[in-house]
């Protein structure tokens, strides 16, 4: 019987000499850098400090995998502009954090296969008609986080737009809501999580004009952690964990996940 485990299978180590899932599984620990302030995706909950979304979830995955329990996980805060500095510097040993698969990040990330489509669009006050598309952010102020791809397209398909580039999506919500902003652009599960906690004050425009893979991220010269969490992630596609995944955080918006959802492999 071939055992998929690594923890409790017997004796001999699954993966190879010096590789970075026998130093996991060594340590006995996996450390992830995520969102602390994305809801659905990487959220810390101010009561329980429990850290909850769909890139926790799938983190847990990796971790029951490589050490045997979910629990023996380290959560590591880490903001957009971070994510390539951590990995570079080894302070995480992978990232998983509404990480969007790009031509230039490639040259500094090992990116895994996409785990997940998401679609740039707009959040704006409920109240609010003078936004309903891209073509009517000319002169509006735009808040948005520093070192994500929503700088860069909004740039280019919105270049009348007045940038606020801030250094995390929760400062855009109080500036959203005070006026000082007339809308916050980035993904749309980030832009509902968002509304899911500010109900009736927000609304989704809802016309997406960019798709956005995710993926994990890994040093950039690790193939071997790399193929693995591939490996990993095709599974979870094909035996319905990201289907249990997905319907216990970003589902229970109401969103379903058809174009979230990459094709089995």
């Amino acid at each position: 019987m071939l055992c998929l485990v690594p923890v409790g299978c017997g004796t001999s180590d699954p993966f190879p000499e010096g590789s970075t899932m026998a130093r996991i599984r060594e340590r006995g620990t996996l450390i992830v850098g995520i969102k602390f302030d994305q809801p659905m995706f990487g959220y810390k909950d101010p009561a329980s400090g429990r850290i909850t979304g769909f890139d926790a979830e799938m983190a847990r995955l990796v971790a029951r995998d490589l050490t045997g329990s979910e629990r023996n996980i380290r959560f590591v805060e880490t903001v957009s502009r971070e994510r390539e500095n951590f990995l570079a510097q080894g302070v995480v040993d992978m990232v998983i954090a509404t990480y969007s698969i790009t031509e230039a990040r490639a040259r500094l990330v090992g990116f895994t296969d996409p785990y997940y489509y998401a679609w740039q669009d707009l959040l704006v006050r409920a109240g609010d008609t003078s936004v309903d598309d891209l073509s009517d952010l000319d002169g509006k102020n735009v808040c948005t986080a520093k070192g994500s791809t929503s700088v860069d397209r909004l740039r280019t398909t919105a270049p009348g737009a007045v940038l606020e580039i801030v250094d995390a999506y929760s400062v855009c919500v109080p500036a959203l809501l005070s006026g000082r902003v007339d809308a916050i652009s980035t993904d749309d599960t980030i832009l509902r999580g968002m509304q899911a906690q500010n109900p009736g004050a927000v609304r989704l425009v809802g016309k997406p004009f960019a798709r956005e893979p995710y993926g994990m991220g890994v040093h950039r010269t690790d193939t071997a952690f790399r193929d693995h969490l591939n490996g990993l992630i095709a599974r979870w596609l094909r035996d319905g964990q990201w289907d249990r995944a997905f319907m216990g955080t970003i589902g229970v918006s109401g969103a379903a996940p058809d174009q979230s959802k990459p094709a089995n492999r």
